[in-house]
Protein backbone atom coordinates (compact mmCIF):
# COMPACT_ATOMS: atom_id res chain seq x y z
CA UNK A 1 0.00 0.00 0.00
CA UNK A 2 1.34 3.43 -0.95
CA UNK A 3 1.98 6.17 1.58
CA UNK A 4 -0.74 8.26 -0.10
CA UNK A 5 -3.26 5.42 0.18
CA UNK A 6 -2.42 4.87 3.85
CA UNK A 7 -2.94 8.57 4.52
CA UNK A 8 -6.26 8.61 2.66
CA UNK A 9 -7.47 5.50 4.49
CA UNK A 10 -6.73 7.13 7.84
CA UNK A 11 -8.47 10.38 6.89
CA UNK A 12 -11.52 8.61 5.45
CA UNK A 13 -11.85 6.34 8.50
CA UNK A 14 -12.01 9.40 10.75
CA UNK A 15 -14.40 11.19 8.38
CA UNK A 16 -16.62 8.11 8.13
CA UNK A 17 -17.00 8.02 11.89
CA UNK A 18 -17.99 11.69 11.91
CA UNK A 19 -20.47 11.24 9.03
CA UNK A 20 -22.06 8.15 10.57
CA UNK A 21 -22.55 9.94 13.88
CA UNK A 22 -24.54 12.57 11.94
CA UNK A 23 -26.65 10.10 10.01
CA UNK A 24 -24.76 10.02 6.69
CA UNK A 25 -23.47 6.99 4.75
CA UNK A 26 -26.82 5.21 4.78
CA UNK A 27 -27.31 2.50 2.17
CA UNK A 28 -29.60 3.10 -0.80
CA UNK A 29 -29.32 -0.52 -1.96
CA UNK A 30 -30.10 -2.29 -5.21
CA UNK A 31 -33.50 -2.18 -6.84
CA UNK A 32 -34.99 -4.76 -9.19
CA UNK A 33 -34.38 -3.21 -12.61
CA UNK A 34 -30.74 -2.17 -13.24
CA UNK A 35 -28.97 -0.56 -16.14
CA UNK A 36 -25.25 0.04 -16.69
CA UNK A 37 -24.33 3.64 -17.51
CA UNK A 38 -20.76 3.84 -18.83
CA UNK A 39 -19.38 7.39 -18.79
CA UNK A 40 -16.77 8.50 -21.36
CA UNK A 41 -14.86 5.26 -21.84
CA UNK A 42 -14.10 6.41 -25.37
CA UNK A 43 -10.65 6.28 -26.95
CA UNK A 44 -9.69 9.83 -25.94
CA UNK A 45 -9.94 8.69 -22.31
CA UNK A 46 -8.95 5.02 -22.47
CA UNK A 47 -5.95 5.24 -24.81
CA UNK A 48 -2.60 6.85 -23.90
CA UNK A 49 -1.20 10.05 -25.36
CA UNK A 50 -4.35 12.18 -25.38
CA UNK A 51 -5.17 15.28 -23.35
CA UNK A 52 -8.04 13.35 -21.74
CA UNK A 53 -6.20 10.05 -21.12
CA UNK A 54 -6.93 8.55 -17.69
CA UNK A 55 -4.86 6.30 -15.45
CA UNK A 56 -5.30 2.64 -14.47
CA UNK A 57 -7.00 1.42 -17.63
CA UNK A 58 -5.22 -1.89 -17.03
CA UNK A 59 -7.61 -2.31 -14.09
CA UNK A 60 -10.69 -0.47 -15.37
CA UNK A 61 -11.04 -2.18 -18.77
CA UNK A 62 -10.90 -5.80 -17.47
CA UNK A 63 -13.30 -4.93 -14.64
CA UNK A 64 -15.65 -3.29 -17.13
CA UNK A 65 -15.51 -6.32 -19.43
CA UNK A 66 -16.55 -8.58 -16.56
CA UNK A 67 -19.35 -6.23 -15.49
CA UNK A 68 -20.67 -5.79 -19.02
CA UNK A 69 -20.62 -9.54 -19.63
CA UNK A 70 -22.73 -10.04 -16.50
CA UNK A 71 -25.16 -7.34 -17.61
CA UNK A 72 -25.47 -8.68 -21.14
CA UNK A 73 -26.14 -12.17 -19.77
CA UNK A 74 -29.28 -10.71 -18.16
CA UNK A 75 -30.14 -8.54 -21.18
CA UNK A 76 -30.20 -5.35 -19.08
CA UNK A 77 -29.91 -1.92 -20.74
CA UNK A 78 -26.31 -0.86 -21.33
CA UNK A 79 -25.68 2.76 -22.23
CA UNK A 80 -22.29 4.20 -23.17
CA UNK A 81 -21.81 7.95 -23.19
CA UNK A 82 -19.14 9.93 -24.97
CA UNK A 83 -18.49 13.67 -25.06
CA UNK A 84 -18.09 15.18 -28.52
CA UNK A 85 -18.95 18.28 -30.52
CA UNK A 86 -19.93 19.24 -34.06
CA UNK A 87 -18.61 22.04 -36.26
CA UNK A 88 -20.93 24.36 -38.15
CA UNK A 89 -20.47 25.27 -41.81
CA UNK A 90 -17.98 28.01 -40.96
CA UNK A 91 -15.77 25.53 -39.13
CA UNK A 92 -16.51 27.02 -35.71
CA UNK A 93 -17.38 24.97 -32.64
CA UNK A 94 -21.05 25.53 -32.08
CA UNK A 95 -22.35 23.30 -29.28
CA UNK A 96 -19.80 23.35 -26.45
CA UNK A 97 -20.88 26.53 -24.73
CA UNK A 98 -18.12 27.98 -22.56
CA UNK A 99 -16.55 24.69 -21.52
CA UNK A 100 -13.72 25.05 -24.06
CA UNK A 101 -12.57 28.12 -22.12
CA UNK A 102 -11.74 25.83 -19.22
CA UNK A 103 -10.71 22.45 -20.68
CA UNK A 104 -9.69 21.32 -24.20
CA UNK A 105 -13.06 19.92 -25.29
CA UNK A 106 -12.47 21.56 -28.67
CA UNK A 107 -10.34 18.52 -29.60
CA UNK A 108 -13.32 16.16 -29.18
CA UNK A 109 -15.03 16.09 -32.56
CA UNK A 110 -18.08 13.98 -33.34
CA UNK A 111 -17.42 11.02 -35.60
CA UNK A 112 -13.70 10.74 -34.84
CA UNK A 113 -11.77 7.80 -33.44
CA UNK A 114 -11.10 9.75 -30.25
CA UNK A 115 -14.83 10.17 -29.52
CA UNK A 116 -15.70 6.53 -30.33
CA UNK A 117 -16.40 4.13 -27.46
CA UNK A 118 -13.46 1.80 -26.83
CA UNK A 119 -14.05 -1.27 -29.01
CA UNK A 120 -13.17 -3.57 -26.10
CA UNK A 121 -16.37 -2.45 -24.36
CA UNK A 122 -18.91 -1.84 -27.13
CA UNK A 123 -21.10 -4.67 -28.41
CA UNK A 124 -24.12 -4.91 -30.70
CA UNK A 125 -27.23 -4.00 -28.75
CA UNK A 126 -25.52 -1.41 -26.55
CA UNK A 127 -26.73 2.18 -26.80
CA UNK A 128 -24.41 5.15 -27.32
CA UNK A 129 -25.35 8.68 -26.28
CA UNK A 130 -23.26 11.70 -27.19
CA UNK A 131 -23.39 14.31 -24.46
CA UNK A 132 -22.21 17.91 -24.42
CA UNK A 133 -21.83 18.46 -20.69
CA UNK A 134 -20.44 16.55 -17.74
CA UNK A 135 -23.49 14.56 -16.64
CA UNK A 136 -24.86 11.77 -18.80
CA UNK A 137 -28.32 13.19 -18.07
CA UNK A 138 -27.76 16.85 -18.95
CA UNK A 139 -29.43 17.64 -22.27
CA UNK A 140 -29.69 13.99 -23.34
CA UNK A 141 -32.49 11.43 -23.62
CA UNK A 142 -30.98 9.18 -20.93
CA UNK A 143 -33.58 9.87 -18.24
CA UNK A 144 -36.48 9.22 -20.60
CA UNK A 145 -34.92 5.99 -21.85
CA UNK A 146 -34.36 4.65 -18.33
CA UNK A 147 -37.80 5.68 -17.11
CA UNK A 148 -39.57 4.14 -20.11
CA UNK A 149 -37.85 0.85 -19.32
CA UNK A 150 -38.79 1.17 -15.64
CA UNK A 151 -35.14 1.09 -14.57
CA UNK A 152 -34.71 1.81 -10.86
CA UNK A 153 -30.97 1.16 -10.38
CA UNK A 154 -28.09 2.66 -12.35
CA UNK A 155 -24.63 1.12 -12.15
CA UNK A 156 -22.44 4.09 -13.02
CA UNK A 157 -18.93 3.46 -14.35
CA UNK A 158 -16.23 5.28 -16.31
CA UNK A 159 -14.26 8.52 -16.11
CA UNK A 160 -13.59 10.99 -14.79
CA UNK A 161 -14.46 10.33 -11.19
CA UNK A 162 -14.21 13.99 -10.17
CA UNK A 163 -16.23 15.24 -13.14
CA UNK A 164 -18.55 13.34 -15.44
CA UNK A 165 -19.02 10.26 -13.25
CA UNK A 166 -19.73 12.30 -10.15
CA UNK A 167 -22.19 14.62 -11.90
CA UNK A 168 -24.00 11.63 -13.42
CA UNK A 169 -24.35 10.01 -10.01
CA UNK A 170 -25.66 13.23 -8.46
CA UNK A 171 -28.22 13.63 -11.25
CA UNK A 172 -29.20 9.96 -11.04
CA UNK A 173 -30.30 10.14 -7.43
CA UNK A 174 -32.00 13.49 -8.08
CA UNK A 175 -34.10 11.81 -10.82
CA UNK A 176 -35.08 8.93 -8.57
CA UNK A 177 -32.61 6.22 -9.60
CA UNK A 178 -30.49 4.19 -7.17
CA UNK A 179 -26.81 4.90 -8.02
CA UNK A 180 -24.30 2.08 -7.57
CA UNK A 181 -20.59 2.74 -8.28
CA UNK A 182 -18.21 -0.25 -8.68
CA UNK A 183 -14.87 1.09 -7.48
CA UNK A 184 -12.73 -0.92 -9.91
CA UNK A 185 -14.70 0.49 -12.86
CA UNK A 186 -14.01 4.21 -12.35
CA UNK A 187 -10.93 6.38 -12.75
CA UNK A 188 -9.35 9.78 -13.19
CA UNK A 189 -6.00 11.42 -13.92
CA UNK A 190 -4.80 12.68 -10.53
CA UNK A 191 -3.76 10.57 -7.54
CA UNK A 192 -6.22 10.81 -4.66
CA UNK A 193 -9.08 12.20 -6.75
CA UNK A 194 -10.74 8.82 -7.24
CA UNK A 195 -10.63 7.84 -3.57
CA UNK A 196 -11.87 11.20 -2.33
CA UNK A 197 -14.83 11.27 -4.71
CA UNK A 198 -15.72 7.64 -4.03
CA UNK A 199 -15.76 8.45 -0.32
CA UNK A 200 -17.93 11.53 -0.81
CA UNK A 201 -20.36 9.79 -3.17
CA UNK A 202 -20.68 6.88 -0.75
CA UNK A 203 -21.46 9.35 2.04
CA UNK A 204 -24.08 11.38 0.19
CA UNK A 205 -25.25 10.23 -3.24
CA UNK A 206 -24.93 6.47 -3.90
CA UNK A 207 -23.45 3.16 -2.81
CA UNK A 208 -19.80 2.41 -3.62
CA UNK A 209 -18.86 -1.27 -3.62
CA UNK A 210 -16.56 -3.78 -5.25
CA UNK A 211 -17.27 -4.97 -8.77
CA UNK A 212 -17.58 -8.58 -7.53
CA UNK A 213 -20.52 -7.59 -5.33
CA UNK A 214 -22.21 -5.80 -8.22
CA UNK A 215 -21.69 -8.80 -10.51
CA UNK A 216 -23.14 -11.10 -7.84
CA UNK A 217 -26.25 -8.91 -7.75
CA UNK A 218 -26.58 -9.07 -11.54
CA UNK A 219 -26.12 -12.83 -11.49
CA UNK A 220 -29.04 -13.09 -9.09
CA UNK A 221 -31.67 -11.12 -11.02
CA UNK A 222 -34.14 -12.44 -13.53
CA UNK A 223 -33.15 -11.82 -17.18
CA UNK A 224 -34.91 -9.00 -18.99
CA UNK A 225 -37.12 -10.28 -21.80
CA UNK A 226 -36.21 -7.97 -24.68
CA UNK A 227 -37.72 -4.54 -24.01
CA UNK A 228 -40.10 -5.94 -21.41
CA UNK A 229 -38.67 -5.66 -17.91
CA UNK A 230 -39.61 -8.05 -15.12
CA UNK A 231 -42.65 -7.16 -13.02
Amino acid sequence: MSELQEMLDKIFAEDSELYQQRGFQRRIGFGKRPAIIDIDLANAWTRPGHAFSCDHMDTIIPAMERLLDAGRAKNIPIVHTTTAYAKNVRGEWSDMGLWHNKIPVDVLEEGTYEAAIDERLLKDGDLVITKKRASGFHGTWLQGFLSSHRVDTVIVTGVTMAGCVRHTVEDAIAYGFRPIVPRECVGDRVAGVVEWNLFDIDAKFGDVMGVDEVIAYLNGIEPFDGNTLPS
